[in-house]
């Protein structure tokens, strides 16, 4: 599924347009962001490829849903 990962005054949002949905990310596995999973305000959770850690943002990437939050 296509994430768009910005950076906001709040932190990282991700914006998931096939839903039109924009939440805060909340929790990261990885400091660095890319490679492990991430978790929005909104319960649902993605796994993010792996990029080096100086990938500039915003971006848009091909992430894999793992949980709705239910």
């Amino acid at each position: 599924m296509k994430v768009m990962i910005r950076r906001t005054d709040a932190g990282l949002s991700a914006y998931v347009p096939k839903k039109d949905l924009e939440e805060p990310i909340v929790k990261l596995e990885n400091e660095d962001l890319w490679g492990g999973t991430v978790t929005l305000k909104n319960g649902w959770r993605f796994v993010l490829p792996d990029l080096p850690p100086d990938t500039r943002l915003p971006i848009t990437v091909e992430a894999r849903k793992i949980s709705d939050g239910v």
